[in-house]
């Protein structure tokens, strides 16, 4: 009969350019879905118990021990990454660009109030997220905002927050660019959140926005509103989806996630040339809300000419700006160690418990110490003894241990052992050097591209914003708190 469906073409108004990013974004998502495969093995590998739950499972071995090594050289990586970073309290200096810029006046003010700010408890904890997706994915990404969290009460009482820049971790697999641009910066980014309707009204009023901005955003707002309360009465009607853009990440359907208490924002950045209206948008911030329907666009606000969104990669591939990450090598190796461990653990229960050969009419028994077994002329009962060989597997598993920590870049000596043999301080100095050479490298690639432009950041929205605040400074000389 007809009418029993919704054909989705009859129930949204849609914008070109909405869902022309809402198309790009599916591009580069399929694009990359073996990278991301690969990241859900290495994140099973690093969290599990057992090998149940990583591509072990498939052995056919009875035991199921997993030897956590990519556990333990994620653990190490990040405790020396963090404590060499941040080897003292007072780290941050400040190098001008010009002469006027190295005026002693404003070099302490500009350090005091960075200092302030990185000393802010959620300041670390950013940067540690940052550091895990360094890691872990070998790709980390990281923005920054201002954030203003003074309230006023009903009764007229301001109650004074923190003021001030904060930087901001995106997860990996929540940005896109296109993966054969230049160089990051130059590339075009789309940034995708999951909130609720009430945070998306939140986050867009935060936006400053002119009277015109205003209107549009608040009649998308309404529009996108009413539809999910459309959706609610659309009852046992199936609603037909053509367009594959419309499935939005983490909903079975379109209905589904219109249904649920989500609102899914794309929040395109850089530039882009809109061939309809034949407009060519610098340096915009474009948000899509719904895959398919603009609410905002704007020329960013930064400052500056650059677009505040920071890439760190850790092994950086040729035409390709998604980079590896010092585990991603290691998966095959990890494979290997729990191979071994589980064979060599099978084949220590089947010589303690060997199966047994039976030959002929043998009576039933129960096998154990002084157990009479009854036989006729041409029976046997014989134990298997299997190879004991693979009992030696030791040496190969320390080995493959050995390996893994020199391929991650881990320092020779950061577990604290010390190499054998009598050396002089030079010999010390030098041969730790060199054992740690990648190491050194890999934090200040993520020092150069992260945390400095993180900090340059945090101070020109500084410069941007602030007005008068007062912040908590300790003198060098007299290690008093003015």
């Amino acid at each position: 009969m007809a009418g029993k469906t919704l054909d989705l073409e009859s129930v949204i108004t849609r914008d070109r350019l909405g869902c022309r990013i809402a198309e790009q974004w599916l591009t580069w998502s399929l694009g990359r879905n073996e990278w991301v495969k690969q990241k859900q093995e290495l994140r099973k590998y690093i969290y599990a118990t057992d090998t149940t739950t990583t591509s072990n499972s498939s052995l056919p071995w009875s035991n199921k021990t997993t030897i956590p090594k990519l556990t333990q050289i994620r653990d190490n990586l990040f405790a020396n990454y963090m404590a060499t970073m941040f080897p003292k309290r007072r780290w941050l200096t400040w190098e001008g660009a010009t002469k006027k810029d190295e005026e002693k006046k404003k070099v302490k003010a500009i350090r005091d109030y960075m200092m302030w700010v990185v000393s802010q408890p959620w300041f670390k904890t950013e940067i540690e997220k940052l550091v895990l997706d360094y890691i872990d994915y070998g790709n980390a990404f990281g923005t920054v905002e201002w954030v203003d969290e003074t309230t006023v009460s009903p009764d007229g009482v301001t109650k004074t927050g923190f003021v001030g820049p904060r930087p901001v971790r995106i997860s990996p697999l929540d940005i896109q660019m296109n993966p054969i641009a230049s160089d990051f910066q130059t590339s075009p980014k789309i940034v995708r959140v999951l909130t609720t309707m009430g945070e998306a009204k939140e986050l867009l009023g935060s936006f400053t926005l002119d009277e015109d901005s205003k209107k549009l955003a608040q009649g998308v707002f309404n529009y996108c509103r009413d539809l999910r309360m459309s959706a609610q009465n659309w009852g046992t009607a199936e609603l037909v989806e053509k367009d594959e853009y419309f499935r939005v990440d983490g909903f079975t359907t379109y209905r589904h996630y219109l249904n649920s208490n989500y609102v899914e924002l794309l929040f395109f950045y850089g530039d882009l040339y809109d061939i309809e209206t034949d407009t060519f948008y610098k340096n915009h911030q474009i948000v899509v809300i719904d895959r398919h329907k603009v609410i905002l666009n704007q020329r960013h606000p930064y400052p500056l000419a650059e677009i505040p969104i920071y890439h760190a990669g850790w092994r950086v591939r040729q035409d390709n700006l998604w980079a590896m990450g010092p585990l991603d090598n290691l998966v095959g190796l990890q494979y290997r160690l729990d191979h071994v461990e589980n064979m060599k653990a099978d084949i220590f229960d089947l010589t303690t418990y060997p199966p047994i050969k039976i030959k002929g009419i043998v009576n039933d028994f129960t096998w154990g110490p002084f157990e009479k077994i009854y036989v006729d002329a041409d029976g046997d009962v014989e134990l298997l003894n299997p190879d004991v060989q693979a009992l030696q597997a030791n040496l190969e598993l320390s080995q493959i241990e050995s390996r893994m920590e020199e391929m991650a870049g881990s320092p020779k000596e950061a577990m604290g052992f010390r190499t054998p043999g009598e050396k002089t301080a030079y010999e010390v100095q030098r041969l730790e050097n060199a054992a740690s050479r990648i190491f050194q490298n890999k934090i200040a690639q993520f020092e150069e591209q992260m945390i400095e432009r993180l900090l340059n950041a945090c101070l020109v929205l500084a410069q941007t914003h602030m007005t008068d605040t007062t912040v908590r400074v300790i003198e060098d000389e007299f290690k008093a708190i003015s």
